[in-house]
C-alpha cells in the first residue's frame, strides 16, 4: 500500500495546473492525497475563488490517478488557499519570473496591477530601473523571440494579423503569449474571445490563457467604453507593469500587438524590449507604402531589428475560384523590396476572418483548413524558420 501511495502521489504532484503551466505540488496546489481500497481522495486548494481553469485541472488529476495500477476512482476536494500559502505562491512566481541570480520579488501586499506605481512594492522594494523587475525571458541570453507587429495606419487589419498569428504558433507545438500594447485601441481580448480575467494574485497578474496563448489587455483592467487617456509616463509603467508584474511563464515567443503609427508606447518597447524583431503589416493598394514604411523607420531608429512584411487583405476568391485583388496589388512586396526584408506572407480576404473578430473566434479557430487560415499557418512556419535577429555589436568588431 505504502508503495501505491507513493506513486499516486508523485503521479499527481507532475499535473500541471492550465493556468500557471506549473506542476501542482511545486505551487503548493496538492495539499494531501489518501488511498482506500481502489479510491484516491485528493485534497486541492486553489489560488482564488473561481480559479479559471479548475475543471480542467480536475479532468488531469482524475486522468492521473486513474493511471496508477489499482486506482478505480478519483475525488478532488477543493478549498481555498489561505493567505500564507498564497503569499508564497507570489514568492514562487516572483522566483520563475526573475530567473537564475536575480532576487525574488517577495510577497507584497495587494494593490492595483495598472494605476498603482509600479517603481516600489508595498514594503518600499524596487523593481529595477523606475519600473518592474526585467523577466527572464527579456534578460540577455533568453531563447525567447519578441515580436512586434507594427503598421503605418488603423484599419490594416493588424491586431486580426496578430491573434491568428499567436495562435498559428501556439498550434505549431510552441509556448506563446500575447501582449497588447495598443493601449489606446485594445480590441484584442474581444477577437480572441477571451472568457475570463487575468488573474490578479496581490501584486502578480497571471495573463489569461485562451486558445493556448497566454493574454494580457489594458481592456481587462478597462471597460469598452472608457477611454484611456494617458501621458507617455503612464504607458510607460503600464507597459512595464504588464511585463514586470505578470506572469507569463517561459515563453518561446512574446508576440506584442503594437499601435499603429509611431509615439509613446513604440519608443517605451524599445526601451523596455531591445531585442523585439518588428514586422510591418501593410495591405496591398501602393498608396499604403509610403504610410507603411514609416513604422518601420521608426523602428530601425530605435535600433530594433524589422524582419519582414505581412500583406493582409491580398484578394478575395470569388464562388467560382477567381481571386479579385480588390485593393489593388504589389503594395506588401514593394514596402519589403524597400526595406530590403523578405515578404513573410499575404492573408486573402474572407469574410470568417471579419465575423471572427467580431465574436471572439479567430478564423484559425473557426476554420482551420480555410484559405486564410492555411496562409497564416504557412506565415507562422517562415516566421519560425526565419530564426531570431542577429544582435551585433560595434565593440566587438575584429579589427
Amino acid at each position: 500500500m505504502a508503495r501505491d501511495q507513493s506513486t499516486l502521489e508523485e503521479a499527481l504532484r507532475a499535473v500541471r495546473d492550465p493556468e500557471l503551466d506549473l506542476g501542482v505540488g511545486d505551487v503548493g496546489m496538492l495539499r494531501a492525497v489518501t488511498l482506500r481500497r481502489h479510491r484516491a481522495n485528493v485534497s486541492l486548494a486553489v489560488p482564488t475563488a473561481n480559479w479559471p481553469s479548475l475543471d480542467e485541472l480536475e479532468r488531469r488529476l482524475t486522468e492521473a490517478g486513474c493511471s496508477v495500477p489499482g486506482v478505480e476512482e478519483v475525488s478532488v476536494e477543493v478549498s481555498l488557499m489561505e493567505e500564507p500559502a498564497r503569499a508564497a505562491l507570489r514568492a514562487r512566481l516572483r522566483q520563475e519570473m526573475a530567473g537564475a541570480g536575480e532576487p525574488d520579488g517577495g510577497a507584497a501586499g495587494d494593490h492595483d496591477p495598472v494605476h498603482d506605481d509600479p517603481g516600489h512594492d508595498d514594503h518600499g522594494h524596487g523593481h529595477g530601473q523606475g519600473g518592474a523587475s526585467v523577466p527572464r525571458f527579456l534578460q540577455p541570453g533568453s531563447s525567447t523571440r519578441v515580436i512586434g507587429v507594427s503598421s503605418g495606419k488603423g484599419g490594416v487589419g493588424k491586431s486580426s494579423v496578430t491573434v491568428n498569428l499567436a495562435i498559428s504558433l501556439a498550434t505549431l507545438g510552441h509556448r506563446v503569449g500575447l501582449l497588447d500594447a495598443d493601449v489606446y485601441g485594445f480590441s484584442v481580448p474581444a477577437m480572441m474571445g477571451a472568457s475570463h480575467d487575468p488573474v490578479v494574485l496581490g501584486d502578480l497578474v497571471v495573463p489569461t490563457a485562451t486558445h493556448g496563448v497566454r493574454l494580457l489587455s489594458m481592456g481587462f483592467f478597462v471597460p469598452d467604453d472608457q477611454p484611456v487617456i494617458w501621458r507617455g509616463p503612464m504607458l510607460h509603467k503600464a507597459i512595464e507593469q504588464f511585463l514586470g508584474d505578470a506572469y507569463w511563464g517561459s515563453p518561446d515567443y512574446l508576440l506584442v500587438d503594437m499601435p499603429p503609427g509611431t509615439g509613446d508606447v513604440t519608443l517605451s518597447l524599445a526601451q523596455v524590449m531591445p531585442r523585439a524583431e518588428i514586422v510591418v503589416v501593410t495591405t496591398p493598394q501602393p498608396a499604403a507604402r509610403r504610410v507603411a514604411q514609416r513604422s518601420a523607420f521608426a523602428a530601425r531608429k530605435l535600433k530594433l531589428s524589422v524582419r519582414g512584411v505581412i500583406e493582409n487583405m491580398s484578394w478575395f476568391t470569388g464562388d467560382d475560384g477567381t481571386r479579385y485583388e480588390l485593393f489593388g496589388s504589389g503594395g506588401g512586396q514593394a514596402v519589403a523590396d524597400d526595406l530590403g526584408v523578405p515578404l513573410l506572407g499575404r492573408v486573402p480576404l474572407v469574410p470568417a476572418l471579419r465575423e471572427g473578430g467580431d465574436v471572439g473566434r479567430p478564423v484559425v479557430v473557426s476554420e482551420p483548413d480555410g484559405e486564410a487560415a492555411l496562409a497564416f499557418r504557412a506565415l507562422a512556419d517562415r516566421l519560425v524558420a526565419l530564426g531570431p535577429s542577429r544582435v551585433y555589436r560595434r565593440e566587438l568588431t575584429l579589427r
